[in-house]
């Protein structure tokens, strides 16, 4: 079943389209607010799409039901990631991609981002992907599943430009965890956009005028 999702579109007609997942416990409501700071002057129609994670038993908060993308059970972010959740959560925001194409926006005019668990997904959805995408948004997350990072990663997004960003005060994924998974991606080859703030785990208006000037680049 096709995750639900809140939509906001900056202009009618959009050609271009940003799904947009948020992080653990949050919902699809939680960064609707941050399209409204975006400067997207210049740019053409966007549609942003903000899915709602589905309802997971998460082991790291005693087994509470929650939004979640995938389950975690400790803090060694990448290493006790759940992967068949995970990999089920890959498979749902494809579907949503393929969604998007229905409606008439190219793969290559759609983006995929997110924060936190919703940063690791478009990791772990965009990077596996088949066609080329815009462009990649990655706030204050990490790399999963990075033993079959190697083999599962296509040639077709080898090229496509990322936003990473991440706040050296984070406090609930280390910005260590983020610089190890920045030097993988280097390794392979990625053009990362890569920039760090004086923040927790958050986001802070510098950021939201990196990711402006991140879009009008790409989103042309």
């Amino acid at each position: 079943m096709t995750l639900k999702t809140v939509e906001l579109e900056s202009a009618p007609n959009p050609t271009y389209s940003v799904i947009w997942m948020h992080g653990l416990g949050a919902d699809g409501n939680d960064f609707v607010p941050i399209v409204k700071e975006l400067d997207l002057a210049g740019c053409p129609g966007i549609r942003f799409v903000f899915p709602h994670a589905p309802m997971l038993e998460v082991t790291i908060n005693g087994g509470r039901l929650m939004p979640a993308w995938f389950d975690i059970s400790s803090t060694e972010f990448g290493r006790d990631d759940d992967e068949k959740s995970l990999r089920s959560s890959e498979a749902d925001i494809r579907e949503l991609i393929e969604r998007e194409k229905a409606r008439g926006i190219a793969a290559d005019h759609i983006l995929v981002g997110g924060f936190s668990q919703g940063c690791a997904m478009t990791f772990q959805t965009a990077l596996r992907h088949p066609e080329k995408l815009a462009g990649l948004i990655c706030l204050s997350g990490y790399l999963p599943l990075e033993d079959s990072f190697e083999a599962e990663r296509t040639d077709a997004n080898k090229s496509t430009p990322i936003y990473y960003g991440h706040g050296r005060g984070d406090q609930v994924i280390p910005i260590t965890r983020a610089q190890r998974s920045l030097e993988v991606l280097k390794k392979a080859g990625y053009d990362v956009d890569w920039h760090e703030y004086n923040m927790p785990h958050s986001v802070c208006m510098e950021e939201i005028d990196d990711i402006s000037n991140f879009l009008k680049k790409v989103v042309v």
